[in-house]
């Protein structure tokens, strides 16, 4: 069994080694947006087939909700659909208690269901 150092585990670290981010997505980026995972960018590029099959009206990414005086909420996506309705939409990996606190404030608030895709 090999031990290492803490300077060459700090050498292997900063080796150019991809690093993982805390919750393990991998940012990515599509037509010169940054998603917070891979998951949240291959939605992004569903909705834009969505859109040009003529399924919903449009989308938008990353809209910010004011819940309070210093309270945000940043959902994912809002589609607008054919019908006239307003999805919120959410992907998820992971659920942080953050998360599910202002998912709370957010529904009562605006009355309105933030829809996850896990």
């Amino acid at each position: 069994m090999e031990h290492w150092s803490i300077e060459d585990y700090n050498k292997y670290q900063n080796s150019g080694k991809i690093k993982r981010t805390k919750y393990r997505a991998n940012k990515t980026s599509i037509d010169g947006h940054s998603f917070d995972s891979k998951k949240e960018a291959e939605y992004y590029c569903s909705l834009k087939l969505r859109l040009r099959a003529g399924e919903i009206n449009g989308f938008c990414l990353q809209p910010t909700f004011i819940l309070a005086p210093g309270l945000k909420y940043k959902a994912d996506f809002i589609i607008f659909g054919k019908d006239g309705t307003t999805e919120v939409i959410d992907v998820k990996g992971f659920k942080t208690k953050e998360y599910i606190a202002k998912k709370k404030i957010f529904e009562d608030k605006f009355n309105l269901k933030i829809v996850e895709i896990d």
